[in-house]
């Protein structure tokens, strides 16, 4: 914790300073500390972006921006921007901070953590954007834009991993410089999100500081614009918020399709960057073909399109179990999985069904125009794969604009009472195992132990063997399915038999070059025997 305050006073200062400087071209979308401290996450996470293509985001790379950022925030003065709260918000704040240096301390629980957010991260650091990587483990693929941020400052300032807490520090300045209280009450919930660089983090914060800005009568379109492409180029399954600034900006305010240029110039990169890593402009859908060699192989994402409908109904039913289903069966089926999801579920279209009548009786356009957005993202998720992760955010639009007056006095008596609760359960996790057994990330808590005073628990396993089919040469994790500390190139055992059963396996396109990226070919009956002789190894290290 000591060390994560550390960090965070150094990286929040190098935003900051970075973010001054961006905004002289490009303009502020708040005018405030935090403002320009979103500025720097915009800039330098899109310059990285860009930087990933050609060399690897490393310590090389992260030494000059840090002492760039420094010398810019203290060369503009902006340490004299802390003066501007009162006495009593500002140990709020600091009270409120230490609570998110604390809760991101503990153990992360989250399995992507270990099985797509560390893997990324590695190979960003290593080698930058691979052409064609999601041939190696699709997961891969993704490359989301908040990892190349994160892999920017993990070399030496960030090396944790913690940067979702020094977001939420941000978004607590904002809340206090807007005055949004309502936003407090969101805190504790995404102080569950601040172990890991979990994309749902940042999306989440940064769609609700947007909207709070359109809902301010903030007009800047441009910069909205732009934010709301960069929240989408995190996670796409945001597209409501573009969507939303762009209907802003046809029926609110003025058209003006200049103001776009800077959103489309980043929904381009997001594209090229999808394009580069996976083969199709947005991943994992396999649209937009323009016949790149280093696509995905059509059997793997067939297989990982069943695996992505198997998750909607949280794998209590067989892919052909779901085949079978008539539009009744699908829909009572998914209201009534066993645990707590199927609640999740209800709670989610009785929401909706909320909002939509609130929105017909408020009869306010902006409203209305939020409404419609999420209906859009909500009816392509339940189409695509409705698993609760991709609707979370819905529940916090929705409960922002409801209770969008909510008092100062009731949302830190809301916060400190759900804080306590959260803290709990991570210090604690026995007692959620116990009384909601289904919620099936407690089951990764480790509850507290006293040198995360110091510095936050970070695991480590290191086990691993090495194989090779092909020109591929590659390390698998022994007896654990994910990669999260395999040196890399490292492909997860599900994949492997995933590549097997579509009688594939992936290769370098240059054996003596990894930057040229990776292919799938067609087993020869060598690389079969190869294969298979890997697939054994792993099925008997696994008894």
């Amino acid at each position: 914790m000591i060390l994560l305050l550390l960090s965070s006073v150094l990286i929040l200062s190098v935003l900051a300073g970075w973010g001054e400087v961006i905004e002289n071209f490009f303009g502020s979308l708040t005018g405030s500390v935090s403002g320009s401290i979103l500025s720097g996450i915009l800039g330098l996470s899109l310059i990285w972006t860009v930087l990933a293509f050609f060399i690897p985001i490393n310590i090389y790379i992260e030494i000059p921006v840090l002492i760039g950022g420094i010398f810019f925030f203290f060369r503009k003065k902006l340490y004299q921007k802390i003066h501007q709260f009162s006495k009593k918000d500002t140990i709020l704040i600091g009270g409120i901070s230490l609570i998110i240096l604390y809760s991101s301390s503990f153990y992360p629980y989250i399995l992507d953590h270990f099985g797509y957010y560390i893997p990324t991260i590695k190979w960003l650091t290593e080698y930058g954007l691979i052409k064609g990587i999601s041939n190696l483990d699709l997961t891969l693929g993704q490359m989301s834009v908040w990892h190349i941020f994160q892999a920017g400052f993990s070399g030496f300032s960030d090396p944790f991993l913690r940067i979702n807490a020094i977001l939420l520090i941000v978004y607590t300045i904002y809340i206090f410089e807007r005055k949004s209280w309502v936003q407090l009450c969101f805190i504790p919930v995404l102080l569950l999100f601040s172990q890991s660089p979990s994309p749902d983090l940042p999306v989440i914060t940064l769609s609700l500081i947007i909207l709070n800005e359109i809902m301010a009568g903030n007009k800047n379109i441009s910069l909205l614009f732009a934010y709301a492409v960069f929240v989408f180029s995190i996670k796409p399954t945001m597209m409501w918020l573009p969507l939303l600034v762009f209907f802003c900006s046809v029926f609110i305010f003025k058209p003006n399709y200049k103001s776009l240029v800077l959103g489309t110039g980043i929904l381009i990169v997001f594209f090229i960057k999808n394009i580069w890593t996976f083969g199709y402009p947005v991943f994992p859908v396999a649209i937009g073909d323009f016949g790149f060699t280093w696509k995905p192989n059509p059997e793997v994402l067939k297989i990982s399109s069943q695996y992505a409908i198997q998750k909607t109904y949280d794998m209590q039913y067989s892919y052909e179990e779901i085949q079978k289903f008539s539009f009744y069966d699908a829909v009572r089926n998914w209201f009534t999985l066993e645990g707590i999801k199927s609640k999740i579920n209800l709670i989610f279209i009785l929401s909706l069904v909320i909002f939509s009548v609130f929105a017909f009786i408020k009869k306010k356009k902006i409203i209305s125009l939020i409404c419609i957005s999420l209906l859009i993202k909500s009816i392509l998720v339940l189409a695509f794969s409705a698993q609760y992760r991709f609707f979370l955010d819905v529940f916090f639009v929705i409960a922002f604009i409801l209770f969008i007056h909510f008092s100062k006095k009731k949302s830190l008596a809301f916060f400190s009472v759900s804080s306590v609760l959260v803290i709990g359960v991570l210090s604690f996790p026995n007692f959620i195992r116990q009384y909601i057994p289904s919620f099936r990330p407690g089951n990764f808590m480790a509850g507290l132990k006293k040198e995360q005073l110091y510095q936050p628990s970070t695991y480590h396993y290191n086990q691993f063997e090495t194989f090779k089919t092909g020109n591929l040469k590659f390390n698998v994790s022994k007896d654990y399915p994910f990669n999260f500390d395999t040196p890399i190139p490292a492909i997860s055992a599900s994949y492997i038999f995933d590549d097997a059963k579509a009688g594939i396996f992936p290769q370098y396109i240059d054996e003596k070059n990894i930057k040229k990226g990776l292919i799938w070919k067609k087993l020869t009956p060598q690389e079969k025997t190869e294969a298979e002789n890997v697939i054994n190894n792993i099925k008997s290290t696994d008894k």
